[in-house]
């Protein structure tokens, strides 16, 4: 699946890195990360467990490091009504259902599209 999607998206991909790849029976967990063509990195992790439970992190981030969006499902914004799932923009957190690595690289795709607003 990851292969596909960087095959898919390959127009604004610049690299990428699988740090860590496991799988045993139906459990996987992959770390990888992404570089785009504007030099910001999509860090990946994401962990399907034997019970078909799901974790994952997909932390966006521009070429100084600074976060832009991260989105994931650790159990710690109880208020949120999409708990666990959630997201990051700077320093607020929002609602966000369950969301997949493809859905992120297509939301960075067309961030990256878009022509930089002039003022």
């Amino acid at each position: 699946m990851f292969y596909k999607i960087i095959e898919e998206f390959e127009n604004i991909i610049k690299k990428y890195e699988i740090r860590d790849y496991k799988k045993f029976g139906n459990a996987k967990g992959l770390i990888a990360k992404i570089e785009f063509i504007d030099d910001s990195i999509l860090h990946i992790r994401e962990y399907i467990f034997l019970s078909g439970k799901r974790k994952y992190s997909f932390h966006w981030q521009d070429k100084e490091g600074k976060l832009i969006v991260r989105w994931d499902n650790s159990p710690h914004h109880f208020h949120i009504k999409t708990f666990p799932d959630h997201k990051h923009i700077g320093d607020r957190v929002f609602e966000s259902e369950e969301i997949y690595l493809r859905d992120v690289v297509k939301f960075i795709e067309q961030q990256l599209k878009q022509p930089e607003s002039k003022e």
